[in-house]
């Protein structure tokens, strides 16, 4: 398999999806933040200081999805059609787990918007509490499942091992 963001000089470009078919495309990304227990009362207290930290690492998840395009210098400008961000909290373990699935119907993939929407998220909630703790974890942030394009459907063997 080639990489198909390098010209043939190996200089990096945009692909050409001028003669793509669109299709329907979703993509599932995940990633978890790691805090203290102060931290993790109080997002689950709804008591931290700025705000309801789910909600607005919510909307900061969904605007990074729009905006990827501008952070990623070889994206395309997506269409997207929706975009939903959930959030998992594991009490034992202290951390929140965030999910975001974004669909689109076009030429190329939204797993890059998944990925950043995660990202925006799981960095909202740590600005939200890095008043609570200077030393919270982001990680394990990957791609979960895509379908739709020339690949067709694609489970992380990741997740199919976790059930």
């Amino acid at each position: 398999m080639t990489l198909t963001h390098f010209d043939s000089d190996g200089k990096a470009r945009m692909v050409d999806v001028t003669e793509k078919a669109d299709t329907v495309r979703e993509a599932t990304a995940t990633g978890k933040i790691t805090v203290n227990q102060d931290v993790y009362d109080a997002v689950e207290a709804g008591t931290v200081g700025k705000g309801d930290v789910l909600s607005v690492a919510t909307t900061a998840g969904i605007m990074g999805v729009k905006r990827t395009s501008d952070l990623i210098p070889m994206c395309h400008i997506i269409p997207i059609t929706n975009c939903k961000i959930r959030f998992e909290k594991v009490p034992e373990k202290r951390e929140i787990h965030c999910f975001c699935t974004v669909k689109a119907a076009g030429k190329t993939g939204v797993e890059m918007e998944a990925l950043t929407g995660v990202s925006a998220a799981l960095l909202t909630i740590y600005d939200m509490c890095k008043a609570l703790d200077k030393f919270m974890e982001i990680g394990d942030i990957y791609l979960c499942r895509k379908t739709g394009g020339k690949s067709k459907d694609i489970v992380n063997p990741k997740i199919v091992q976790e059930g």
